[in-house]
């Protein structure tokens, strides 16, 4: 029997976030395309658009008039997928099988900045730091108010991802019980701390416990780069595509000296090497075909800002198990036209990819840092 080669045969690999596998079929690459294609996103947009309902001083839907702002901007969304409380009490349910509980929050836009043209990666390093501003803005002012348990700082880009607004923005829901992925999560890092010893070296959670993804990217930093996940690093942070990806291009952002509960837990400096990766990795997405390149990104950290004692400082309580990262979920496959469809075996059975982790991390890394339209 022939060896096992991870590029050649099918295999399955397990994520330990979520207690699920993913199906690895690297031989299909090589199968040819007649499905669906998708238009390509438009890379020329006009600096303003009258009829845009998030650039400065227009009117949106529902009304409200935006404000003239310079940088980013914060509002409420006006078609919010939750409402504020109190809300109306459930009905009992008509049979145990059919339950449902009551859930309220607020919806929150953040428009990253006034000119409707440009994104992540074709925004100023000082404007991306000012949405990590924004965002931590937002998350300390939802995360404390009365009912919220969990806040999800999340951006759809382009249409194919269901964006309905090209104009660059984000969107923070704040939510009355915290959401089935990050519970997940949550529940994964909970377990992974009470029952796994700490290795030499490897930074600890808050309250010096094993943390999982402190272990995991200790461990990717060490593969060499012909065998390795990782795409790229700077002082703090890694980016890489993990064992378990399941999207074609899929990339996870993790801190690396040290473990960060959240965005409220940052230096200076680790700040501003957020904002650096956040626009190094957006680069590479669009450079990789050329063009303005769709993903869904959610940020993952503490369902709610810590609190503080009377002398001001954090107090550390169960919730300290989680660990800053985000998730960079793009459908592109082959083009910017062939994207990846969630369908058959996907649906019915578990996840499945063709290209390998490995594989996508090398064409990433292979990509310029300066975007496409620069060069």
């Amino acid at each position: 029997m022939e060896p096992f080669d991870p590029t050649t045969h099918p295999h399955r690999r397990y994520n330990p976030l979520t207690n699920t596998h993913v199906l690895v079929s690297p031989h299909r690459t090589k199968r040819p395309w007649l499905g669906q294609t998708e238009p390509a996103e438009p890379s020329h947009l006009p600096q303003y658009d009258p009829a845009c309902y998030l650039c400065p001083g227009n009117t949106r839907a529902g009304g409200k008039v935006n404000e003239m702002y310079t940088s980013t901007m914060a509002f409420e969304n006006d078609y919010a997928a939750v409402l504020p409380p109190p809300g109306p009490v459930t009905p009992p349910a008509a049979h145990p099988l059919l339950t449902a509980e009551p859930i309220q929050g607020g919806c929150d836009v953040v428009c990253f900045h006034p000119r409707h043209d440009l994104s992540l990666p074709t925004l100023s390093l000082s404007d991306v730091e000012n949405i990590v501003d924004e965002w931590t803005r937002v998350y300390m002012r939802r995360g404390t108010e009365p009912g919220i348990k969990y806040v999800q700082i999340f951006e759809n880009k382009g249409a194919m991802m269901g964006c309905s607004n090209p104009h660059p923005h984000s969107q923070v829901w704040s939510l009355s019980t915290v959401p089935t992925l990050p519970a997940k999560e949550l529940a994964s890092l909970r377990n992974y701390a009470s029952t796994t010893d700490v290795r030499p070296g490897v930074p600890t959670g808050p309250d010096g416990h094993a943390c999982l993804l402190c272990e995991y990217v200790h461990h990717e930093l060490s593969v060499t780069e012909d065998e390795g996940r990782v795409v790229i690093t700077n002082e703090h942070f890694v980016a890489l595509v993990p064992w378990w990806a399941y999207w074609p291009f899929e990339i996870m952002v993790i801190p690396h000296k040290r473990h960060i509960s959240s965005f409220v837990h940052f230096t200076a400096d680790e700040k501003y090497a957020f904002a650096d990766i956040i626009s190094r990795v957006t680069k590479r997405y669009d450079n990789i075909f050329s063009c303005s390149f769709a993903y869904a990104m959610g940020v993952h950290q503490r369902p709610l800002p810590p609190r503080r004692d009377d002398d001001g400082m954090y107090v550390q309580d169960a919730d300290d198990v989680a660990h800053l990262h985000v998730h960079f979920e793009p459908p592109l496959l082959r083009s910017a036209s062939v994207r990846k469809f969630l369908a058959g075996f996907e649906v019915m059975a578990e996840p499945q990819r063709d290209l390998t982790a490995e594989q996508a991390a090398k064409r990433l890394r292979n990509c310029p840092e300066v975007h496409y339209l620069q060069m």
